[in-house]
């Protein structure tokens, strides 16, 4: 579900902006994202492909397990959303990140939105840990973050002001009781946590298919449904769409 706009053109359609006009810091993660993934697929041979996975994908067997901790350790939790582990997956994740996180950089700022990114992916894996604290699974992937950038979108209904040269999520970061209140979140939540546990239970999938760690998705999605408004500039600027300080 793209965010959906709900400002009107005053001006006979001269303040229309492209679906997906995209913030600098969604270039800058979504290029980290696809550079890596052609320098692991392209130039990378089996070992070398072996080697970054084991030092920067989540694997919760490093802390659980007779492992040092090493700088790794401490790398892997944030460093693992920048990997991904096929076209597809990078593929879904990059148009994911184009709908959602360009309106909420927008909207907080590039330095806001990078802490965001970080807070998203930490408690994707945080809540992953917690089911599996011994699985020697790794997980990659943007998905944690970019669910809690769905999350936080919930909290604006998908309002989208495009009336501004960068378009963003529009008003104030409504209240549990509005946002529970709206068709459209209560569907698109819906929607969401359906998916989620049907690809996690590998319902439809062929026989070896990697597994979706739909546990990631939804730590991500509570960050950010839960803790937008820890991120999001002061109302004032916020709400009057002003540029503002990152």
């Amino acid at each position: 579900m793209e965010p959906q706009e709900t400002s009107k053109d005053d001006d006979g359609g001269q303040g229309r902006e492209p679906v997906f006009n995209l913030a600098p810091a969604v270039v800058a993660f979504g290029f980290a994202c696809i550079a890596i993934y052609l320098v692991q697929s392209l130039w990378l041979g089996l070992q070398g492909q072996l080697w970054l996975t084991v030092r920067f994908a989540f694997l919760p067997i490093r802390y659980t397990g007779p492992y040092p901790l090493d700088l790794f350790a401490f790398v892997s939790p944030v460093a693992y959303s920048l990997l991904h582990g096929s076209m597809a997956h990078l593929l879904v994740n990059m148009i994911w990140l184009a709908a959602f996180g360009s309106p909420l950089a927008n909207r907080i700022g590039t330095l806001r939105f990078v802490l965001f990114w970080v807070a998203g992916a930490l408690a994707a894996v945080a809540l992953h840990f917690v089911l599996h604290p011994t699985s020697a699974a790794p997980l990659v992937g943007a998905s944690g973050s970019i669910s809690a950038m769905m999350g936080a979108a919930a909290r604006f209904a998908f309002r989208v002001d495009r009336r501004q040269p960068k378009p963003s999520f529009a008003g104030p970061v409504l209240p549990f009781s509005a946002v529970l209140r709206s068709r459209t979140v209560l569907v698109f939540l819906a929607v969401w946590m359906v998916v989620n546990l049907v690809t996690g239970l590998g319902i439809g999938a062929s026989a070896g298919a990697p597994q979706i760690a739909w546990e990631a998705h939804i730590g991500g999605f509570l960050l950010g449904f839960l803790g937008i408004r820890l991120f999001d500039r002061p109302h004032g600027d916020a709400a009057a769409g002003a540029p503002g300080r990152p």
